[in-house]
């Protein structure tokens, strides 16, 4: 089953063959300031299972471990979309919130929770103060 997403002004488009390896909510500071909420939730998919048509920029970052986090975002509307993290080359991170139809996303984890805000309650889902394994 496909999934298909973009972003606010629609310049960018992708496609997402199969299904997520993985769907989690983030709690980590950078995720906090992309996202410009107290969370962002993500799905991990193979990187040959994601393909976009549009223009996008990326965004150097490092994350709590100190590796490399290539957040990919879209130049005109500024939505942020991908995130590629130097640990896991493999896998693309996909921001959630793009998806045309999350009415299947069940998140599986909370991750990073250290940095969570002391107003989100995290319900019965496991949480990990860092990424789990």
């Amino acid at each position: 089953m496909a999934m298909t997403g973009g972003c606010l002004c629609g310049k960018v488009r992708y496609k997402i063959s199969g299904e997520p390896q993985m769907s989690v909510i983030c709690h980590c500071k950078n995720c906090q300031r992309q996202a410009g909420s107290s969370f962002s939730a993500i799905i991990g998919v193979p990187r040959e299972a994601l393909e976009y048509e549009g223009e996008i920029k990326t965004y150097a970052d490092k994350g709590d471990s100190g590796g490399s986090v290539d957040r990919q975002f879209c130049p005109d509307c500024g939505s942020p979309l991908f995130s590629l993290v130097g640990s896991l080359p493999q896998m693309v991170f996909v921001k959630a919130g793009t998806l045309d139809d999350t009415s299947n996303l069940q998140p599986a984890m909370h991750i990073f929770t250290k940095s969570k805000q002391a107003w989100v309650e995290l319900g019965d889902l496991p949480a990990f103060d860092t990424a789990p394994g």
